[in-house]
């Protein structure tokens, strides 16, 4: 099952601000709630892969790291 993640949208005088509760640094500003959804769905996948890009470069050639997906079961 994918993870499921808790997208927030508040309406502001310049139009929407969006974020995801459990992703930090995930924000956006959009004059539509359509737009701000979009943009919100971009940053979640630009934040991952920066911090997927950070771990790589702070493990460096690292040869004892175990690479593999995480799968997350709300039922466990």
């Amino acid at each position: 099952m994918p993870a499921r993640l808790t997208a927030v949208f508040r309406k502001v005088p310049e139009g929407y601000i969006g974020w995801v509760e459990e992703i930090p640094g995930t924000n956006v500003q959009e004059a539509t709630l359509d737009e701000a959804r979009e943009s919100l769905a971009e940053a979640v996948e630009l934040v991952l892969a920066a911090n997927r890009e950070l771990a790589r470069a702070a493990l460096g050639e690292a040869t004892d790291v175990i690479r593999e997906p995480l799968r997350l079961d709300p039922a466990a």
